[in-house]
Formats: C-alpha cells, sequence, structure tokens
C-alpha cells in the first residue's frame, strides 16, 4: 500500500531589481516575510539573463533609475518579448514624477512605487498581482 505525500506548492517567484544593495535587502525582506521566494539581481542585464534561464518567475520590481539599463528600459524589454510579457511588471523609485509614472504605465508597468517600499505595499502588490 503507497502513501501519497501531498507537496506544498511552491511559494510564487519574485525577481527583484536594484543597484543599491541596501535597498535590495530591504525589498528583498518584506517579499520574504510575505512567503515568497525572492531572485535579487543588481542590473537589468542581470534580471534579463535570469528571465532567460528561469522562466518560473511570477513577478518582477525593478527600481527605475540603475546604470546600464534603467527599469523602464527593462519593462519595455520584458513587454516586447512573447516569453515575457504576462510578467507583471512593478516599477520603484526614490522620485515621484507624475511624467515618469504615467510614461511607466503606459508601457505596461502594473504599478508605481515611491520609496521606501512598505510592507503594506508588497502585501497589497503579491495579493493583486500574484494570484493570477
Amino acid at each position: 500500500m503507497s502513501t501519497m505525500t501531498t507537496v506544498p506548492p511552491e511559494p510564487p517567484h519574485v525577481l527583484a531589481v536594484d543597484d543599491s544593495i541596501v535597498d535590495r535587502a530591504v525589498i528583498s525582506r518584506l517579499l520574504r516575510s510575505s512567503k515568497y521566494r525572492v531572485t535579487t539581481v543588481d542590473s537589468g542585464k542581470r534580471a534579463l539573463e535570469v528571465l532567460s534561464l528561469d522562466r518560473n518567475v511570477h513577478m518582477i520590481i525593478t527600481d527605475y533609475c540603475m546604470p546600464e539599463m534603467s527599469g523602464y528600459d527593462l519593462l519595455k524589454r520584458v513587454k516586447e518579448s512573447a516569453e515575457l510579457r504576462e510578467i507583471p511588471v512593478v516599477i520603484m523609485s526614490s522620485e515621484n514624477s507624475p511624467t515618469r509614472i504615467q510614461m511607466c504605465l503606459e508601457e505596461g508597468a502594473e504599478e508605481f512605487l515611491i520609496k521606501p517600499v512598505r510592507s503594506s505595499d508588497v502585501s497589497r502588490l503579491c495579493s493583486r498581482l500574484i494570484t493570477r
């Protein structure tokens, strides 16, 4: 007689992108405390590398202002990709610029968060975006 064991579902995977080690640590801690699996990278280029290797990403949360490739450029690359375009992308910035916010939302960002990101922001986002 065999016993079936139920494997708990794997937690949703979030890719957090920020060139600031402090901000990466903060967002990672907030996400992990909400029981999400988190991969952190320091650039948009690294984010694209992770996405090419791991198709099991449920949400991307990225800083807007980064060297080499901005969060906006990463957003555009994700939304232009047939394989990646369904992944929700959230942009974060310490600058509250209505023009920048509107530009990101028009390009397909699900949300634009003003830093510092709070646990209530993460809870709201994850419950809305990852339950798809």
